[in-house]
């Protein structure tokens, strides 16, 4: 990264472990004695593309030999992590293994990284599917994609269930390969590495469960919660934890995990707010779609604290029509979210304030928090 976090173009894929150990090409690590945070993170940065792209290319070979459209699935993970994005779990676990101390030279922390990146294409192939999504990082989603291609060229059966179908199967393969990248990782990391699975997979569900439910609760708190789990912790505050572990800092734990709860939470916000009033064009998929399937978000959570009536408008399906976008702009929750996520950018910042983190770090991750906290897209 360049001070910003902007959608890094074009390169994806990972390495294996055992006999499936890809090699990359490593280019020598900037003077550690002088480089500033940023350019030693940046160098690492690029390894773990380097690393992502030499996956992707021998995986697909080697798929290609086994069956001529095997492939295609590999092509399906592959082609999503190369759309671009802002690379937010592999910088901040970078960033935990350096601020923590972690030697440049030393790139047990890569596949952790490169893990991180691959578990969230997993998770947005399988929330399009929930969501119904059908563009991401502006190209069509994957079951989409596989869907029109059912459709082009009139197979049998259903082209939305056989899209989603093979986007389920995609999603589990990225999976897989989180789980492989992670494998080359300190084992001390397995037990960070279970929970943040678990901690995502169960706060996706219990936000799909509340916008199903027949009574949309006005409940802030439970809102945080689905927040949190889902995004934040897997965001921000693991990633940072896993690096810190990988540099044989877990002393840092506590307050890596007040930092990416603050800052996991502030990033959360601006998703809702790039949701609700967002532009689509800008950033790379519809906006409206947590309004429109009911998403309990931070958002409609502090809404309701001032509007009880648009827990009701989201109850009636009254989200499609504008009527609730309209209600949000009329409460004027949006100025009481930017300055909330004023507040937490300052709570992280505080907590990282007296840690004992390596030169130039504490610095780096506050120019951080304000780059998550206050994105555009």
């Amino acid at each position: 990264m360049d001070g910003s976090l902007p959608d890094t173009p074009g390169r994806a894929g990972g390495r294996s472990t055992g006999d499936d150990v890809t090699t990359i090409n490593t280019k020598p690590a900037p003077d550690t004695s002088t480089a500033p945070p940023r350019v030693l993170r940046q160098h690492l940065m690029e390894l773990v593309e380097e690393q992502l792209s030499e996956f992707f290319r021998v995986e697909r070979d080697r798929r290609s030999r086994a069956h001529s459209r095997a492939a295609d699935l590999v092509g399906s993970v592959a082609d999503l992590v190369a759309a671009g994005g802002k690379r937010i779990r592999p910088a901040f676990c970078i960033s935990g293994f350096l601020a923590a101390g972690g030697d440049p030279d030393d790139h047990r922390v890569l596949p952790a990284a490169s893990a991180l990146e691959l578990l969230h294409a997993s998770a947005l192939i399988h929330d399009d599917i929930m969501d119904a999504a059908t563009r991401r990082r502006g190209v069509p989603t994957v079951h989409e994609q596989h869907s029109a291609t059912h459709r082009m060229l009139g197979w049998r059966g259903e082209d939305r269930r056989y899209g989603e179908g093979v986007a389920v199967l995609a999603g589990d393969l990225a999976l897989v390969y989180a789980d492989q990248f992670m494998a080359a990782a300190p084992p001390l990391v397995d037990a960070l590495w279970a929970e943040l699975r678990a901690e995502l997979i169960v706060g996706q569900f219990v936000e799909v469960h509340v916008a199903a439910a027949a009574d949309f609760p006005i409940d802030p708190e439970l809102a945080r919660w689905i927040a949190v789990a889902k995004s934040g912790r897997y965001t921000i505050h693991r990633p940072l934890e896993v690096g810190a572990a990988i540099a044989g800092r877990p002393d840092l734990a506590d307050a890596f995990e007040a930092y990416g709860a603050a800052i996991g939470e502030a990033f959360q916000l601006r998703d809702d707010l790039m949701d609700a009033f967002g532009d689509g064009q800008v950033t790379g998929k519809p906006h409206g779609l947590d309004i429109e399937q009911h998403r309990m978000t931070l958002l409609l959570g502090l809404a309701m604290k001032r509007d009880v009536g648009i827990g009701d408008l989201v109850s009636s399906n009254a989200t499609r029509s504008g009527r609730l976008r309209r209600r949000l702009q009329d409460t004027g929750v949006r100025v009481d979210v930017e300055e909330h996520i004023d507040r937490l950018v300052e709570e992280g910042c505080r907590a990282i304030a007296k840690a004992p983190l390596a030169a130039g770090w504490r610095e780096e991750l506050t120019e951080m928090a304000h780059l998550v906290a206050y994105r555009d897209r």
